[in-house]
């Protein structure tokens, strides 16, 4: 708590409405396999999140697969699936949650003009009509329903009224304003947020819930607005994650509503020495790396370099912090790794960066540690945390990686040669290429033959210094499918080369597990959704 904060009272208390799963997968390129979800989901739940929107269960069968999954392992938070305004999604949504131990369904239609005219192609009465029949046939599944006007900021207000009225009428018991497209301002938001509360006549039995979106930069903003007009719900993704620009941040809010308590005198129930675990590990599944500069959780969130500001906070911490890193999950050590450290030291530090780590993984870790302190100067958390999420990657099923040489420079052609252990044989194979990555990915291509793209390839330095260990990511593209890996190492093409295999054993998992379904349903189109 901090040190403005003042004591809890229920009217005070806002939900968090976590959607990484649902709208933060529909970030392009951001799909996450079925154990990667479960492993979101599960320390979303630990961490105090409310309610986890676990997917979009008519979008595919997997997405159904996960979100049952997601319901009948969540000890805490409810579970909540998507759905359209029509009954074939309303009951694969009810179908999907019926295993949890508290389940939601979120159903939602467009209400702004050029939503209906456009999109649904159905004029007001016939959205009406379809707000009432969607939410009576969700309360059909349960009684914890929540109604979402898609583009609500852009909808006339007249008809806006009269929506949420019949919504909470038909038994909704959530009223989600959607900023679906990232138009409105905070005074513009909040204003509709408190009109809305204030004019339905039977406001005042449903919670009102913010969804913003980020395209213009203010949707934590827009959302805390919300909050102060009298809403109580904010749906909001960890980093942000989501489509476009993305939703408002998690950890944002979280930490505004602690940190400025003096004039949000609000709370919730987030962990937030979680939040920085968190972070992490969605940038990890999704392959979406944090920006180093980004609030609350980047690499710089807690970083001094100005000789002025260095000054003042050894002077008093609190001249240029206005948090405490601890209280985001980021551990202040004076503990330095390096060849010298041993087992205690390496598991002190591991318990540090939230890591708990079985006997094989650590011994395991721990060696890589050591080999990577022999061809490494200085050893920086962020080596450690990319090491130990390489060798998760590893651990698993599939292909690896055994050795790689690469014969490049102006000369041409580049040549590579990679051996690779494959279901316990060791093959070895070489390949040409236009690049010495070209070269590497058409090797490993050779030693096991499938017909993937290269969809994204994206290296990031995890440290300063030329003796830096790059952190790979590979995202590749099979029939629809994507998956994304990641590898990490001093050598760049090393690097390459692990996260090309671990995304394509994703690949070849998903194939061998995924048998043909006739009676799969029909995709969701991207603009069908809040």
């Amino acid at each position: 708590m901090s040190q403005h904060q003042t004591s809890h009272s229920d009217k005070d208390r806002v939900v968090i409405f976590d959607t990484t799963l649902r709208d933060g997968e529909q970030s392009a390129g951001a799909s996450m396999t079925f154990e990667e979800k479960l492993a979101v989901a599960d320390l979303l739940d630990e961490m105090g999140v409310d309610i986890i929107e676990a997917g979009f269960p008519i979008a595919s069968n997997g997405d159904f697969e996960a979100v049952s999954a997601i319901a009948s392992r969540v000890k805490n938070a409810v579970v909540c699936g998507l759905a359209r305004a029509g009954s074939k999604d309303i009951d694969r949504a009810g179908e999907a949650i019926r295993s949890a131990k508290r389940g939601r369904i979120h159903t939602f239609i467009s209400t702004s003009p050029v939503h209906m005219k456009y999109k649904l192609q159905k004029e007001p009465h016939q959205v009406l009509e379809a707000v009432t029949a969607s939410v009576t046939r969700a309360r059909g599944f349960t009684d914890d329903v929540e109604w979402s006007a898609e583009d609500a900021t852009r909808t006339e207000t007249e008809f806006l009224l009269r929506c949420v009225e019949a919504a909470i009428k038909a038994g909704a018991t959530t009223i989600n304003i959607p900023d679906t497209v990232g138009y409105t301002t905070p005074d513009e938001y909040s204003a509709l947020i408190r009109m809305l509360i204030e004019t339905v006549p039977n406001s005042d039995q449903a919670v009102f819930s913010t969804h913003c979106h980020d395209d213009l930069g203010m949707s934590v903003a827009n959302s805390l607005a919300g909050v102060r007009a009298g809403a109580r719900q904010i749906e909001c993704t960890i980093n942000g994650l989501g489509e476009r620009a993305g939703n408002a941040a998690l950890e944002e809010v979280v930490m505004a509503i602690r940190t400025r308590n003096d004039v949000m005198p609000y709370w919730t129930g987030i962990k937030t020495p979680m939040l920085m675990h968190a972070s992490k590990l969605v940038s990890t599944v999704s392959g979406f790396p944090v920006q180093y500069n980004k609030a609350i959780v980047g690499k710089n969130a807690f970083a001094h370099e100005s000789g002025i500001h260095q000054d003042g906070m050894l002077k008093h911490v609190e001249t240029y912090e206005i948090m405490r890193p601890e209280d985001v999950g980021v551990k202040e050590t004076n503990l330095v790794m390096g060849k010298h450290s041993g087992r205690h030291a390496f598991r002190e530090k591991m318990k540090d960066l939230g890591y708990d780590l079985g006997q094989n993984a650590f011994e395991d870790a721990f060696n890589r540690f050591k080999d990577l302190a022999d061809r490494k100067k200085q050893i920086y958390d962020e080596d450690i945390e990319a090491l130990v999420e390489d060798g998760i990657t590893s651990a698993a099923k599939g292909a690896k990686v055994i050795a790689l040489t690469v014969i490049a420079g102006t000369g041409g052609p580049q040549k590579a040669i990679i051996t690779m252990d494959v279901e316990g044989q060791h093959i070895t194979k070489e390949a040409t290429g236009t690049g010495p990555v070209d070269a590497t990915f058409k090797a490993i291509k050779a030693v096991v033959p499938h017909d993937a793209t290269l969809a994204l390839y994206q290296v990031q330095a995890v440290t300063e210094g030329t003796d830096a260990q790059a952190e790979v990511s590979v995202r590749l593209s099979d029939g629809g499918r994507m998956a994304t890996g990641r590898g990490a190492d001093v050598d760049t093409l090393v690097s390459s080369a692990k996260a090309y295999v671990a995304a394509m054993n994703k690949l070849m998992t998903h194939r061998q597990k995924t048998a043909p379904d006739v009676d799969a349903p029909e995709p969701v189109k991207s603009s069908e959704r809040v």
